[in-house]
Formats: C-alpha cells, sequence, structure tokens
C-alpha cells in the first residue's frame, strides 16, 4: 500500500473509533425526558398509563384495549392508550396515543403503518387548528385523507374514506413532520442527554 492509503486508512479507523466511543458514551449517559404527555408511572412496570378523557364535548367513549398486532410490533417499553369517541350523530374518533419509551423505533412513519393496514394515502396537508387554552395557541398537524375499498355483507364492494390527523410531542416542543421531530430529538439528546 502506498503511504497516501495508509494515512486514509488510519484516518478512517480513528474516525470510527471516535464515533463508537462517542456513541458508547451517549447511550451510557441518556435519560428518559419528561413525557410531552399526561402520564402516570405504573409500579413495577417500564410503562406508563395513558389516561384519555371519557367525554369530549358531545362525544362518548369507550376505551380500545391494545390489538395484538400492536403490542407484538411495538418495543416493549411503550406506552400506549386508545378510545373510540361517538357524538350522538354516529361520528366516530379513533384517538390513539403511542409514547416512546427508550427504543425509538415505536414512533415511525404513518406511511408504513396505514398502506400495511389496507388503507391508500389520497392528500397530504399540514394545517393550523386553534386551541382555546390559557394561553390560546396555534397548533400544526399533519390532516391526510385515506380511502379504503371493503367488502359489504351482500359481496359488493365500498369505498370507505377516513382523516387521519397526527403530530409529534415532546415536553416544549410539538411538530407534525417526521424529520423534524428526529431533527429536535437528536439535538436535543446531544445537548442535554435527554431522550425526548
Amino acid at each position: 500500500m502506498k503511504t497516501s492509503q495508509w494515512r486514509f486508512l488510519a484516518v478512517a479507523l480513528v474516525l470510527m473509533a471516535g464515533t463508537a466511543a462517542a456513541l458508547a458514551w451517549l447511550r451510557s449517559n441518556q435519560k428518559l425526558g419528561a413525557p410531552g404527555i399526561k402520564a402516570e408511572p405504573v409500579a413495577g412496570q417500564v410503562q406508563m398509563k395513558i389516561n384519555l378523557p371519557e367525554r369530549v364535548l358531545d362525544f362518548t367513549s369507550t376505551n380500545v384495549p391494545e390489538p395484538p398486532v400492536v403490542l407484538g410490533y411495538l418495543p416493549p417499553d411503550t406506552s400506549y392508550s386508545e378510545r373510540l369517541y361517538f357524538d350522538p350523530d354516529g361520528l366516530r374518533i379513533q384517538s390513539t396515543v403511542i409514547l416512546m419509551g427508550a427504543d425509538r423505533t415505536s414512533i415511525h412513519r404513518p406511511e408504513y403503518c396505514l398502506p400495511g393496514q389496507g388503507w391508500k394515502i389520497d392528500k397530504k396537508e399540514t394545517v393550523t387548528i386553534p386551541i382555546a387554552d390559557n394561553p390560546p395557541y396555534q397548533l400544526q398537524v399533519a390532516r391526510w385523507d385515506l380511502s379504503t375499498s371493503v367488502q359489504q355483507a351482500d359481496g359488493s364492494k365500498a369505498t370507505v374514506y377516513a382523516l387521519y390527523v397526527y403530530w409529534y410531542v415532546a415536553k416544549d416542543d410539538e411538530t407534525p413532520d417526521h424529520d423534524t421531530m428526529l431533527e429536535h430529538l437528536t439535538l436535543n439528546l446531544f445537548r442535554t442527554g435527554d431522550l425526548q
């Protein structure tokens, strides 16, 4: 090998060793930050209890147990809660909260799981929802129009439409964009050692 190739190899090895050391240090010094939602610790468990409200405006609700496919797919330190809300006219809203633990893979792109459940993504946009809190604020969310084909009892097929709204929340941070969430998570981890 030429001298320049040895130098290149040495620099590459030093960079790899330095990166490995930095990642090992970061892993051993990171801790979970405070959740960006209301959640309570559960004694003897790593998961937290997430209480979604039973009533919202004119909507009543029922608790939905975690589907086995979700329990088998998400990392074991993931906290999960789901409720199905109904208004007097029959409108149904399914609300799901997923709280990431130390394993970041519990938070993934909806582009993966929605088509996997048979949904077609027809339209994507970001919208702003005014929140009448104290103080009031503007919440940016991702809003997607979805459709799927379902078989009726008589054997015919019908198209079902859905509206999918989501955003990512951490303590003092919200975004409707997955890449922005990952960027904020990474920067916060390097700055503070807290995994959002």
